[in-house]
């Protein structure tokens, strides 16, 4: 299954919602890979390991469950999940990327991909709508938490690293 959807942030023609800045979306992100646990509530634990600047490797534990992923970042642009095939979960990403078509107007493209095969997809075609659904629910949360964290500063440049 391939996926994408856009969620707008700055609307210049809607005056009712906050705007936020390019910096606070991208350490909104970043906050997102760092400390999953405040935007997915089901999560047990998350430990990270092997950081460079470029990312960092970390393990998902959601029960007896446990998946391992590569977060790669492009600063102010882009995070990347990857995770390679493990067990019974074939290999998959996630893709965020910030766009600006211009200096009013500021977007999230989130992309999915998990890994399976046009004939893999047509017969999980069924299971693959929920999934969708699920994953925009999920995404249009991970905004909302992100300016809940904006309106509280905590994603001003002097509260994180």
């Amino acid at each position: 299954m391939k996926f994408e959807h856009l969620i707008e942030i700055n609307d210049p023609l809607n005056p009712l919602i906050d705007t936020l800045t390019l910096e606070q979306v991208w350490r909104g992100l970043v906050l997102r890979a760092e400390s999953p646990k405040l935007f997915v509530p089901h999560l047990d634990e998350c430990q990270i390991s092997e950081r460079s600047d470029a990312g960092f490797a970390r393990s998902l534990r959601y029960g007896e469950l446990v998946i391992n992923d590569k977060v790669v970042l492009v600063p102010q642009l882009q995070v990347r999940y990857e995770v390679p095939a493990q067990k019974d979960i074939s290999a998959s990403s996630l893709v965020m990327t910030i766009e600006m078509p211009d200096e009013a107007s500021l977007w999230v493209r989130f992309q999915y991909d998990d890994g399976h095969d046009a004939a893999t997809d047509a017969a999980n075609a069924l299971y693959d709508d929920f999934r969708r659904s699920a994953y925009q629910e999920s995404d249009i949360d991970t905004v909302r938490i992100m300016r809940e964290l904006a309106l509280e500063g905590r994603l001003d440049a002097g509260l994180l690293n």
